[in-house]
Order: structure tokens, then sequence, then C-alpha cells
């Protein structure tokens, strides 16, 4: 159930979501180690993020689906809480890559728990986001895997990039 409002689903194509955030933990352990201390922190293209603030970035992602798939459960129809992003990335000076890789995992290990253990019903419950219209907690955890694949791919590219 792909919203056309947001791409992130879309790049999830045939994959499990749930294989997918299973997955990316790791991935992104396995890319940091590659990136190394100095490519860390190099934005990724001008006006872009370093690969430091991607992963500061998807743990403040993590914490806000969280609450979603946590609020959606529990209260009838509700509506999200956006957020902007490039706001919270004022922030990000404060963390460090290895600090916002343990958030980020324990984060997804907790949100994982919470969904290997969701019925058909609760995934088929909905809330309403102010910019998408009504979704369901399927689809935010498909946004949510297709968000980690966008963000794997550019820290990906990086990897690419330096070791060419």
């Amino acid at each position: 159930m792909t919203n056309p409002k947001t791409p992130y689903a879309s790049y999830l194509a045939d994959q499990d979501p749930v294989r997918v955030l299973s997955a990316t933990a790791s991935r992104l352990a396995e890319l940091s180690k590659s990136l190394g201390e100095s490519r860390i922190e190099q934005p990724i293209a001008a006006g872009k993020w370093s690969p430091r603030q991607i992963m500061i970035h998807l743990a403040d992602c993590e914490l806000a689906f969280g609450f979603r798939y946590r609020q959606t459960l529990a209260l009838d129809n509700h509506t999200v809480q956006p957020f902007d992003q490039d706001l919270w990335a004022k922030t990000y000076e404060a963390y460090g890559a290895e600090q916002a890789l343990a958030a980020f995992t324990t984060l997804r290990d907790w949100n994982l728990t919470l969904i290997r253990s969701l019925t058909p019903e609760q995934f088929a419950k909905t809330c309403q986001h102010p910019e998408r219209g009504q979704e369901t907690l399927r689809t935010l955890i498909e946004i949510n895997a297709g968000h980690d694949i966008n963000h794997l791919r550019q820290l990906e590219g990086v990897v690419e990039k330096s070791a060419a």
C-alpha cells in the first residue's frame, strides 16, 4: 500500500519490511566501520548531511516511528505528529556516530520486538498523518523500512566512492 505522498515505501519493492528493518542496524555498523573516522564527518554532497548526521537522523526517526507505532496501537485513528528533520538536525553536533549507532540499534530492537508481536488486526489499525492522510500501522512500518533503504543507499554510495 504505497502512499503517493511519500516515496519511501516504494523503495521496498517486493522486500519484506520487517526483514529490512531487522537488517539495518548491522548494515549501518558495517558501513560506519568502512567509512572510518575521517569520512564519517564529511558531507555526502554540498549542502547535505555527513554520514554521522545521517546516522543520528536514523536514530531520531526510530524514536519518532516507535512513538507513532505505539500511539496508533493505543488510540483510535490517532493523528501522528510530523516533525521537521532540519530543525531536529540543529542538535546533531551533540552526538557522535558510535552513540547514534548504539541508540539506533537499541531503539530498533525494541521496536522490532513490538512489531513481531502484532496481530493482523493491529497491523491494520489506522492513524492520520496531517500531510499524507490516513495510514495503517503496516504503512508506517513500510515507510520506515523504505526510509532505511534510502539512507543505506546514500551511505553505500559514500563507501563506494571512497573505495574507488
